[in-house]
């Protein structure tokens, strides 16, 4: 039974359901995500099946990989992910996994890139309050002390400094599927999701 899919975000809108509320969701368009190798416990110690998606010209792969695609089919594929499963002997090579796996109601967790945000200083990375904000105060948005006196004499690992922010891998945990729609593959989850419009995401029951 496969419990996880990949796809990528479309974007935010509102959904209204029959009590005529207006509830905030994200598009994801998951799959069709095609299998592309099976792992067997006997042959690699773990069961899992290797899945493509997004298609990708043959011209853009080299040859290992268009080997790689060509005992699943004539197409290559941009993101390559393994699902582990109990069982492989049904997911056939070439197979099409798409949305149908979620029902309305399930809870998922959603995975991805969050936005990149540059490189940032400590109030924006961190939330820090800053110095006073008076008359000849010198030290506005500076993180202030962050030495130890002569012991131990330097600067602890894991200090909050400025820095590079945000387009990190982030989960967001038991989001609610609000709508799924099978001809198109869209999932609509309540709530927002990591990551920009069109970026690689991971859907996986809760």
């Amino acid at each position: 039974m496969v419990n996880k899919l990949f796809g990528e975000k479309i974007g935010m809108t509102r959904y209204f359901v029959e009590e005529g509320k207006s509830i905030p969701v994200t598009i994801l368009k998951m799959g069709p995500c095609v299998v592309v190798q099976k792992k067997t416990l006997n042959k690699d110690g773990y069961n899992a099946i290797q899945v493509g998606y997004g298609e990708k010209k043959k011209s853009r792969v080299n040859k290992a990989q268009e080997g790689h695609f060509k005992i699943a089919g004539d197409r290559c594929f941009a993101h390559l992910k393994e699902i582990k499963t109990d069982d492989t002997e049904e997911l056939d090579l070439g197979k099409e996994l798409t949305s149908e796996i979620f029902n309305v109601g399930d809870l998922v967790n959603v995975s991805g890139l969050s936005k990149g945000r540059g490189f940032s200083g400590v109030m924006k990375r961190w939330g820090f309050s800053g110095g006073r904000k008076t008359h000849g105060s010198r030290s506005h948005r500076i993180p202030g002390s962050i030495g130890s006196s002569a012991t131990p004499g330097r600067v602890h690992k894991g200090r909050k400094l400025p820095g590079r922010m945000g387009h990190q891998r982030v989960t967001v945990k038991n989001l609610e599927v609000v709508d799924v729609r099978t001809d198109m593959n869209l999932v609509l989850v309540k709530g927002a999701v990591p990551g920009s419009r069109n970026s690689f995401v991971e859907l996986c029951k809760a």
